[in-house]
């Protein structure tokens, strides 16, 4: 059943249910107003500019309400469950509209789901590797093998990495990643492990659900150990065809920790396109840098697996054994 979100544009793009539509009561303006005047001056007041407002819209709410919902059946929310969505509802059913629902609690009582799905009771395993281990590739692999799969760089549309979000679309909002992987969570079968990839608490600009993250740490870790030699081939494959001036950018924003010398040198292989040895100098940094956390886990839930290569079909044949 569809499902229309009356809150405002701004309100929604931080956060709504996926698969919402916004059609919102009043724009962000209009809203920041009968706010205002609701708490300086009276609700009365407040709620006469609300009507003023909505009045010309009336129309449009029946219109895009019939554009989702043909057949008449709808759920409707707000913030809380309060007056906006009674009011647009009331309106819907006023209006020819046969199933009019509305969500008690409105998006608060959804965000109380989505926190507490991870506090629940499953097994994580997680799947390690230095940078340019083709990761991801081998999940899509496991999970079309049958294999409960969340990828959380798909969903936060980031690879991790100062480079990871070249190439990748805008990232959602934090509330939206976790709104999203919760509505890919939910679906899992508690009962049988959960697969997905080592990460940082950051994924870009947002961030793994706390509770999430520490199970993260405290679970097994499946690591790929793959040659410096062939993850950097995997990254040139990756990055080779991005706008050069972004790559420069990223090798910037990790200058301090390379080093003045190391940055020239990758600046100057990638100013010729030497895309290899720009791979083989940052992965260098990475590899520190991620040996670092996989040293802070017990060491009895690392399970490190050598692979030749970063053949995603290859390798999952090479760790089956070990899952």
């Amino acid at each position: 059943m569809p499902v229309v979100d009356v809150r405002t544009p701004a309100e929604f793009e931080k956060g709504h249910i996926p698969g919402a539509v916004n059609i919102p009561l009043f724009s962000n303006e209009e809203r920041a107003h009968v706010g205002t005047v609701y708490k300086q001056r009276s609700p009365d007041e407040a709620y006469r500019i609300g009507y003023a407002y909505v009045t010309p819209k009336l129309q449009w709410f029946i219109d895009e309400s019939r554009r989702q919902a043909p057949d008449g059946r709808v759920v409707v929310h707000c913030w809380r469950g309060g007056m906006r969505s009674k009011a647009f509802a009331q309106h819907l059913s006023d209006n020819g509209f046969e199933e009019v629902y509305t969500i008690k609690g409105g998006y608060k009582s959804f965000r109380r789901l989505v926190h507490g799905i991870f506090e629940q009771p499953y097994t994580l395993h997680v799947l390690g590797g230095y940078t340019g281990s083709g990761k991801t590739r081998l999940l899509k692999i496991m999970e079309q093998s049958g294999f409960q799969v969340v990828d959380l760089e798909g969903i936060a549309n980031h690879k991790g990495s100062a480079f990871g979000g070249i190439g990748q679309n805008d990232q959602p909002a934090t509330e939206q990643f976790e709104n999203d992987l919760f509505d890919k969570w939910r679906r899992f079968d508690f009962s049988k492990p959960i697969w997905l990839e080592d990460e940082s608490q950051n994924i870009g600009h947002v961030n793994i659900p706390v509770s999430l993250f520490f199970r993260m740490r405290e679970s097994s870790v499946f690591f790929l150990d793959i040659p410096r030699e062939e993850r950097a081939k995997l990254l040139v494959e990756e990055y080779a065809c991005q706008d050069t001036d972004k790559l420069e950018s990223a090798i910037q924003r990790i200058s301090k920790r390379l080093g003045g010398v190391e940055t020239q040198k990758a600046l100057d292989a990638l100013a010729v396109k030497d895309f290899y040895e720009v791979a083989m100098i940052t992965l260098y940094y990475y590899d520190k840098y991620y040996l670092k956390g996989l040293m802070s886990r017990s060491k009895e839930l690392v399970k490190i697996i050598a692979c030749p290569g970063t053949d995603a079909r290859n390798n999952y044949k090479i760790i089956k054994p070990y899952i």
